[in-house]
């Protein structure tokens, strides 16, 4: 059982690490580009209206 806890300890560091990655390359692009931060800003409501929608129909 010790073992599997690492391992899941292991994969969550290793996804934090990659997201943090991800966020600062991705708020430099934006920096550089206003298109790209209003475009992702867009993409991001649309996907919360879309959470916002499932969550209505499993009521």
């Amino acid at each position: 059982m010790n073992k599997s806890v690492m391992n899941m300890v292991k994969g969550a560091a290793i996804g934090m690490a990659a997201g943090v990655a991800v966020g600062y390359m991705g708020k430099k692009a934006a920096d550089e580009n206003p298109k790209l931060k209003k475009k992702a800003n867009r993409a991001y409501k649309a996907f919360e209206n879309i959470v916002d929608t499932a969550q209505y129909m499993f009521k």
